[in-house]
């Protein structure tokens, strides 16, 4: 699901039966061709097919289900208009004579490109709106301004001038080129995000999501603050399947919002840690979003490197959210969760230890067999779909009853998965689409030597102009178009400044998270408020306090890539230690709260100790010392703060 202002889709209650009926052929259809694609089939049935005409058949699909099942406007509707339907007719129509006809219509295009104009003119703009209903106008706008320099780049003056390019040239090209709206980005949707997709919601209907909220109420609920460390941990975990913020918080929050509230966390607060926590599962480790998927295609390299790389930034994130719920729950007094609403541990792994052969699985599959990520993810739904009948999604009869379950529990999951891809499929479909325009007409390249010669004046101005870049382009835009934009934009610039390339793709996909948090358009962080029944704005700047180190810890790593364990065993050693002992100086003077309330300048003196020891030691020549300042200045304070209560103590025992 993209993270987007999308329009709510037409209920398939409120649609008439042959209309609920269709949609549901569609988007069954839709995820059985991904997954039959992934397992090889057409090449066991000796059927030799071009990618091309794989993505094809599913951009038909997708088109069919988005005019069919998004209304054009808000609001739900009784029917079909006739406009929606000509254009699913048309959307289904176009690309599945593409599909048929590819290789024919490639070998027209190079010498007769006027020949795809008719085809190629209804996939471009049922792809605009199918994005706009989907993913919001935004994305919709930035894709047809990119077009529209297609068609009128060589008129712009100065270095950002294009190629020349005809319009029934560019329209050949854009649909059937492999590097535009059949590309990489849409292979990553169909196949990929189908597959991993499927497992989440397979897992959630056999009730898996039940028991990892039950297992982080039973594992957190004892310590101080546990409401909070319950949705840090039951967030987490969701959202490294969900691979979307605001499904996330729609789906977790529910249940830990009104938790943490009971628990004493004002209504900002428990808004914006679930909201954090919510936007940091698409970091976490070993199911990251969408984008950590296309990020392994752009360097060509293996998913499990994508994973190893982000590992130490997810788990600064949520060290640092772990401690300030900590702190603040020691601050204001919040106690842990009543005994009544914890589960027994040992009951709940009773009940549902088996729910985590699923990622062992993925997990083997990924790092020990070396399969390709959509392959491991089949895996785990085929080990959840041995194990369904043995779930409580199964239970209260015979063995055919609970057959019957499973076939209920695999067809909701098939359905709803081939919904729910919808808007990853047409943003994939445009990242296409802007990919391709940018090879093309030669804007890449230009804007690269453009930004190169800024980062050769300054290397730190330039990142900060592409975070801001990130974070502007990423208001109410999903993370996976935003990401696509700057990795073809803005990270090769960095790269050809010398910054790791592993490093420089992450840091744009991070700051291209953070806009689900960061005001004035942080979408998590306002639906978490609606949950929560607090200001919008408020729980907002909330989250930017508890979510700093995703502002800060991407700076690190591109000036020291060995917090990406790229490095020897003693530099990622030391610059791991040493960021994590600087994460908790800084979430100190960020709650202003140790063993007791801090003043202002004791705040200022842990957050600036927590900056120098952050700060990695091969990052610049000097930084050891600047690491020692900064271990020496936290030491003082700490042991300052320390004494200071026990002494306080002392003279209260005295009295």
């Amino acid at each position: 699901m993209a993270e987007s202002g999308r329009r709510a889709p037409a209920q398939p209650q409120s649609q008439p039966p042959l209309v609920r009926g269709l949609i549901a052929v569609l988007a069954v259809s839709l995820c059985l061709v991904s997954v039959a694609w992934s397992l090889g089939v057409h090449r066991t049935l000796g059927l030799a097919l071009y990618t091309e005409q794989f993505l094809a058949v599913m951009l038909a699909l997708a088109l069919a289900l988005v005019y069919l099942h998004v209304p054009g406007r808000g609001g739900e509707r009784s029917r079909v208009p006739w406009y929606d339907a000509l254009a699913a007719a048309a959307g289904f129509g176009a690309a599945m004579y593409v599909a048929v006809r590819y290789e024919r219509l490639v070998e027209q295009a190079a010498y007769e490109p006027t020949s795809s104009v008719v085809y190629a003119s209804v996939l471009l703009l049922l792809v605009l709106e199918g994005l706009r209903r989907t993913a919001g106008p935004a994305l919709a706008a930035i894709v047809l301004a990119f077009l529209v320099y297609g068609l009128f780049g060589h008129l712009v003056p100065g270095r950002l001038q294009g190629r020349s390019l005809a319009y029934e040239r560019m329209a050949a090209d854009l649909t059937l080129d492999p590097n535009a709206l059949l590309g990489t980005p849409i292979l990553i949707g169909a196949t990929i995000v189908v597959a991993f997709v499927l497992f989440g919601h397979l897992l959630n209907r056999s009730g898996g999501g039940r028991f990892f909220t039950d297992l982080s109420t039973a594992l957190m609920g004892r310590y101080r603050g546990g409401s909070a460390k319950i949705s840090i941990v039951a967030s987490a975990l969701f959202g490294s399947i969900s691979g979307s913020a605001v499904s996330n918080v729609v789906s977790t929050g529910v249940v830990t919002i009104p938790l943490m509230r009971r628990g004493g966390y004002p209504a900002p607060v428990a808004g914006a840690i679930e909201a954090v926590a919510s936007t940091g599962g698409q970091l976490m480790p070993p199911i990251m979003g969408a984008s950590a998927f296309l990020m392994a295609e752009f360097l060509e390299i293996g998913y499990p490197e994508v994973v190893l790389a982000a590992l130490v930034p997810a788990i600064l994130y949520f060290a640092a959210l772990f401690i300030q719920a900590d702190l603040r729950a020691a601050r204001a007094g919040v106690m842990r969760v009543a005994e009544d609403v914890i589960p027994p541990i040992r009951a709940t792994l009773a009940k549902g230890w088996f729910f985590v052969l699923p990622f062992v699985v993925l997990v083997s599959a990924l790092f020990w067999l070396h399969l390709q990520p959509e392959e491991a993810a089949l895996y785990a739904v085929l080990t959840l779909l041995v194990l369904a009948p043995f779930t409580t999604a199964g239970e209260g009869g015979g063995r055919w009853a609970r057959v019957r379950a499973t076939v209920r529990v695999s067809y909701d999951s098939l359905y709803r998965t081939g919904l729910v891809v919808l808007d990853i499929l047409m943003i994939t479909a445009a990242a296409g689409l802007i990919m391709g325009v940018l090879n093309f007409t030669g804007f890449s390249f230009a804007l690269t030597l453009v930004l190169v010669e800024l980062g050769a004046q300054s290397v730190p101005l330039l990142l900060l102009v592409a975070a801001l870049i990130c974070i502007v382009l990423g208001m109410g835009m999903p993370t996976i178009g935003v990401y696509v934009l700057l990795a073809v934009l803005v990270a090769p610039s960095l790269v050809e400044l010398g910054v790791a390339p592993k490093a420089a793709h992450l840091f744009v996909l991070y700051f291209g998270m953070m806009s689900m948090i960061t005001p004035p358009v942080a979408i998590a962080a306002f639906a978490a408020a609606t949950l929560a029944g607090a200001p919008a704005m408020r729980t907002g700047l909330e989250a930017v306090r508890f979510g700093w180190p995703a502002y800060v810890v991407p700076f690190l790593f591109v000036a020291s890539p060995s917090l990406l364990l790229l490095g020897t065993a003693w530099q990622v050693t030391l610059a791991v230690v040493t960021a994590l002992a600087g994460v908790w100086l800084i979430s100190v003077g960020a709650v202003g709260y140790l063993v007791r309330g801090l003043g202002s300048l004791q705040r200022l003196g842990f957050m600036l100790a927590g900056l120098l020891l952050m700060v990695p030691a091969g990052a610049f020549r000097g930084a050891v010392a600047t690491d020692l300042t900064g271990l020496m200045l936290g030491v003082v304070l700490s042991l300052r703060e320390l004494t200071l209560r026990q002494a306080a103590s002392a003279s209260d025992h005295r009295h």
